[in-house]
């Protein structure tokens, strides 16, 4: 027997073929991942250098926690923003060491809120959100962060004072344009732009980070007129403590941040998520998440959640487990304590560049008009989602998000569809009646109705009103309820059918119950009303109703009428 281990498979994270796929993967993903993370760290008005610590040390402690294989954890422009509208309420003088304390406590505070989270097992409230307000949210945070970035590639300066004073503010300026900060931008944008298009996930933010460091050396930018980053400190990231007299208000903003953050990495993790990889398990994403910012905020780094592009990048480039993520951290350590020096000469419109490009993305036209294709309505909750975060700001925006997500929810639960259900002619099969199947088979003074979903106190009254409503234009002797599609009943609802049950039985017309699933049929046999409707009112299916229905009909044509 031979005592040589047996090696791992070929291309699994833990073969040779695999570490070289996420070395590469890690690298690829530091190109574009670093740049922006510099980039994001101005959109929420801080220092360069918070940029570089958000990229390494939430990356590192996700990738060792985290259930993804893939998911690269660092700032994102969503959480950019919300940072930096919270970051503005506490610290409005925009004092920096007053910011750095303020962003380091607000990471740590999403970082409690979301371990508490986990420890409460609220993974699933990162779906409260429904796909179609998240898409108008997002389009409005990218609407935002493009308008905060325009004037830095006009070398302007303009108070902010709202999204659409802004816009004001900015033509006013327009005469004030700096036309060399002007022209790099362009220039910036058009390699951005052409690499995109031309070469997906290539490391375009670092091409435009290198050639705006090169064209500041070479021709001596500032004394042109365009502004840099300036000094950038050299070396480990030090120990920030938290000022916990700004606990109270940052808590408001860490909720919604710790909500968003939540939703981004769990929906990018699935996203991302291949066949072969383990399932992403929402509640260990918010303690690997919570412990990232606990950790991160410790050490300087600012909101962290994983982003999809960067991930996009990682899975692009061959990646295969969380070893790229270490490489990329690997490579932001090595940029902060080398390449410091050579940072600081990058011109700040080259950075805006670099934002405006990787927020355009969060608008997505294509799925507003997917999203009403397939419903009006909740294309109109995207765009409430969108005008909400343009007029009343990012952090309150959340706040509608979530607002016009419950308003949706309940107005589908509060009205459930109730079908008038025929049966195929020729085939023994049961649907919805409508004019696609004009021809299908229907019993004189037999109705069958069934509702779908739960049937509890917010939509009982609308089951009863459309159950009266079938009832007056058909006006038959039985009305069938099949319940079939029903999973939960609840007190409300029994007594909706009580009255329902009196008020058919003024009017002639008795009431079946069909299709109990085991909970409905528990809750009804609680309520006593086995015993008031009886075993020949209470059936197994609506077949059997049916049949039920054609013995009395022919069983009255021979003794006479029974109903």
């Amino acid at each position: 027997m031979s005592n040589t281990s047996a090696s791992p498979p070929a291309g699994s994270p833990s073969s040779p073929e695999g570490l070289r796929f996420d070395a590469v993967a890690g690298l690829t993903a530091a190109a574009v991942v670093i740049p922006k993370a510099m980039a994001y760290a101005t959109v929420a008005g801080l220092p360069v250098a918070v940029g570089l610590y958000t990229a390494l040390v939430p990356m590192v402690i996700y990738a060792l926690l985290g259930s993804s294989r893939v998911l690269n954890v660092s700032s994102t422009t969503t959480l950019a923003i919300l940072t930096g509208a919270q970051l503005g309420l506490v610290v409005p003088n925009g004092d920096p060491a007053a910011l750095l304390t303020a962003s380091a406590t607000l990471a740590m505070l999403v970082g409690v809120v979301l371990l508490l989270a986990a420890v409460l097992r609220l993974g699933f409230v990162a779906n409260f959100i429904s796909s179609p307000v998240l898409t108008g949210f997002k389009a409005g945070i990218g609407l935002v962060i493009v308008l905060d970035q325009i004037p830095k590639l006009f070398g302007l300066h303009i108070e902010k004072h709202g999204f659409g004073q802004d816009i004001l503010s900015i033509l006013q300026h327009l005469p004030q344009t700096s036309l060399p900060t002007l022209v790099l931008a362009a220039a910036t944008l058009a390699v951005l732009i052409g690499m995109e298009r031309l070469l997906p996930h290539s490391p375009a933010p670092l091409v435009a980070v290198g050639g705006g460091i090169a064209a500041c050396w070479l021709l001596d930018l500032p004394a042109r007129g365009i502004t840099v980053v300036g000094h950038i400190p050299q070396g480990l990231p030090a120990l920030v403590l938290p000022d916990l007299h700004l606990v109270t208000q940052l808590l408001p903003g860490a909720l919604g941040i710790g909500l968003m953050s939540s939703t981004e990495t769990i929906a990018a993790g699935r996203a991302f998520a291949d066949r072969a990889d383990p399932p992403v398990r929402p509640n260990r994403e918010l303690v690997a998440t919570g412990l990232a910012n606990i950790g991160g905020g410790l050490l300087g780094a600012m909101c962290a959640g994983g982003g999809t592009s960067q991930t996009a990048v990682v899975r692009a480039a061959g990646g295969r487990s969380q070893k790229a993520s270490l490489v990329t951290a690997t490579a932001a350590l090595a940029t902060m304590l080398v390449l410091a020096p050579l940072l600081a000469r990058l011109p700040n419109a080259v950075l805006a560049a670099v934002v405006i490009v990787y927020s355009v993305g969060l608008i997505q036209p294509g799925e507003f008009r997917a999203i009403r294709a397939v419903r009006s309505m909740e294309f109109r909750w995207a765009c409430i989602a969108a005008l909400g975060v343009l007029l009343f700001g990012t952090l309150q925006g959340i706040v509608v998000a979530i607002v016009v997500s419950l308003i949706g929810l309940a107005a589908q639960t509060a009205n459930p569809a109730v079908y008038v259900i025929g049966r195929k002619r020729g085939a023994d099969v049961l649907r919805p009646r409508s004019e696609e199947h004009p021809d299908d088979e229907i019993f004189p003074g037999l109705l069958i109705l069934r509702p779908a979903g739960r049937v509890f106190f917010m939509n009982a009254q609308n089951v009863a009103d459309r159950m009266r409503e079938q009832f007056a234009r058909e006006t038959p002797r039985v009305l069938v309820l099949d319940l079939s599609r029903v999973s939960d009943i609840e007190y409300t609802a029994l007594q909706m059918l009580r009255d329902a049950d009196r008020f058919l039985a003024a009017q002639g017309c008795e009431l079946w119950l069909a299709g109990l699933n085991p909970d409905v049929l528990e809750a009804v046999r609680q309520a006593g009303f086995d015993t008031h409707f009886g075993a020949r009112r209470m059936l197994f299916n609506t077949r059997a109703a049916i049949a039920r229905y054609q013995e009395t009909v022919a069983g009255d044509q021979a003794t006479g009428p029974a109903l």
